[in-house]
């Protein structure tokens, strides 16, 4: 899959079928629909392409309003995003930063510029709630009279449901901030991962006799937090069973490496020795949550801390036993 940052670039393919949205999971509804606009870039002879935005529009409302509760929480890293779209069998992602300029465009505005001139849409697909254009004026309606008028083809598709609930990202946000990552699986048609580098932190956690692996994810709201049991992938031949904490560790000192960004720590429960103690830095793994054991703490001291993960650890290795 060709990624591309904005639609300004000579090797951004010339006309498309076309589906936009912020795909904030790859959820099955998002799945349905890439597979819906394959079959139909197929059949008219042209590349398939997602367009999505980053920032996330609410994330850029928030913001601009002084209201950063607002912003939604976020799923995934756009590293994932851009994987999950790939492996739907996307041809070309464009993503467009989301700011005063796109935000202000007209309804039409955005066909005539983004639509028709910058990606040369012939088939575009879109979900039962799109809107589009400033103050959000822009509907299916709109979309469907403009590709008349202009010569694409418009197509909306229904709202995909699992045991008689409507697959969104809203529904996966909310099934992640209760702890519920079997729902969330079933919303996402696979496992709750996140991927990235290993990162260095102040490795307190080896010191304490558990070493961790640091991964940071970029957005400042996480949709999930606390401590998880895990599996790792990417150090092994086999996934490597694990306990994390996922969030900004209130028991560390703000003054960290990392302090107040948002990470993933990993601790496995038995680390490879073929990779020594620096081995997995650098590298690329993908860790999957499966079950919550609890919220993150504040513990009062590094004795109670080391207690703390080392309860974890039991725990974990309790879940695994069955």
């Amino acid at each position: 899959m060709k990624v591309f940052r904005g639609f300004h670039h000579p090797d951004v393919a010339q006309a498309c079928a076309l589906t936009i949205g912020n795909f904030d999971g790859v959820h099955r509804g998002h799945q349905a629909m890439l597979a819906l606009l394959k079959g139909e870039a197929q059949q008219r002879g042209v590349p398939s392409c997602a367009m999505t935005f980053e920032p996330h529009p609410r994330d850029y409302f928030a913001a601009a309003s002084h209201q950063p509760d607002l912003a939604p929480a976020r799923i995934g890293t756009l590293r994932d995003k851009l994987a999950d779209l790939a492996l739907s069998g996307v041809d070309q992602t464009v993503i467009l930063p989301f700011g005063a300029r796109l935000a202000g465009l007209s309804p039409q505005a955005f066909i005539d510029e983004v639509l028709v001139k910058g990606l040369g849409a012939k088939y575009v697909l879109v979900g039962d709630d799109f809107r589009f254009g400033a103050k959000r004026a822009g509907d299916y309606a709109l979309l469907d009279a403009a590709g008349l008028q202009q010569g694409f083809d418009v197509a909306r598709m229904n709202s995909y449901e699992v045991h008689g609930l409507r697959v969104s990202s809203s529904a996966v946000r909310e099934a992640l901030g209760q702890g519920r990552l079997q729902d969330a699986a079933r919303l996402l048609g696979r496992p709750y991962r996140i991927s990235g580098h290993v990162v260095h932190g102040r490795k307190l956690g080896r010191a304490l006799g558990f070493r961790t692996l640091n991964l940071r994810f970029a957005h400042w709201k996480p949709a999930a937090s606390g401590i998880f049991v895990v599996l790792v992938h990417g150090l092994s031949p086999a996934p490597l069973a694990g306990v994390a904490n996922m969030g900004i560790r209130p028991s560390l000192d703000p003054r960290d490496v990392n302090g107040g960004r948002v990470l993933l720590e990993t601790h496995c429960l038995d680390w490879p020795e073929t990779l020594g103690p620096e081995g997995a830095y650098g590298k690329i793994v993908r860790v999957e949550l499966l079950h919550k054991l609890h919220d993150e703490l504040k513990y009062d001291s590094l004795d109670a801390l080391t207690a703390g993960i080392a309860q974890d650890c039991l725990d974990a290795r309790a879940y695994f036993s069955k």
